[in-house]
């Protein structure tokens, strides 16, 4: 006779990711976990522990779940809207935390909370996304704007219309942003050459380009830091 199936420990186990959760913090918990348990509260009817896995294993992190779109998202088995709704109000949940951050100091002064802003957002995305931060006289932001998306090698930036938007909002300085879905934050030979374009095109209209960040999973790369612009 075979042995009977071992009685189900799910909401035990799901009590003591809890009491972890609530009586030492996130940090006592792995990633797989957090995910779990996140998703536990979407959708108390299902196993959860198996889904978390099969999503660090196909995006390759936390990061790459949460920055997931959804049809990617829906192509992982057990995946339904109410799951993704969960994981995507955590991530707007989080970048609201770190945009606030970003907004609360004057940018230059405040750089790390930007680029962990900035990291958060854009490292794991699939495709290449152009941003600009458009900033005041004293230096804090006062817009920060997707400019284009491209495919996953490349976006198209247009010189032109980055320094007439900067004229509208009335920007004294920008940040240009852009992510390489690659992981290698390495500025290309292009990445220089439209960054320089725009600095010349800002400087006869007192628009100022304090830097372009390249992100990637690897890093960021500062063009400024490098003296490339």
């Amino acid at each position: 006779m075979a042995d009977a199936d071992p009685p189900n420990d799910t909401q035990g186990h799901r009590a003591r990711l809890r009491e972890r959760l609530l009586g030492s913090g996130g940090d006592t918990l792995l990633d797989h976990e957090l995910l779990e348990y996140l998703l536990t509260v979407a959708t108390p009817r299902i196993d959860t522990k198996p889904i978390a896995k099969a999503l660090l294993r196909e995006f390759g992190g936390i990061g790459g779940v949460f920055t997931a779109d959804r049809e990617a998202l829906l192509r992982v088995k057990g995946m339904g809207e109410v799951s993704i709704s969960a994981l995507k109000i955590a991530q707007a949940t989080a970048l609201r935390l770190l945009q606030a951050e970003v907004a609360a100091r004057p940018v230059l002064g405040n750089w790390q909370a930007l680029l962990d802003y900035l990291r958060a957002d854009m490292a794991h995305h699939a495709i290449e996304r152009v941003r600009v931060l458009h900033l005041n006289t004293r230096n804090m932001l006062i817009r920060d704007e997707v400019m284009s998306e491209g495919s996953i090698d490349q976006a198209q930036v247009h010189v032109r219309e980055v320094i007439r938007r900067a004229i509208d909002l009335g920007s004294a300085a920008i940040i240009l942003v852009h992510n390489h879905p690659s992981g290698d934050p390495s500025p290309s030979r292009a990445d220089i050459d439209i960054t320089r374009a725009i600095v010349e095109a800002g400087r006869g209209l007192g628009i100022a380009v304090h830097d372009h960040l390249i992100i990637g999973t690897s890093g960021h790369v500062s063009l400024r830091a490098k003296g490339l612009m």
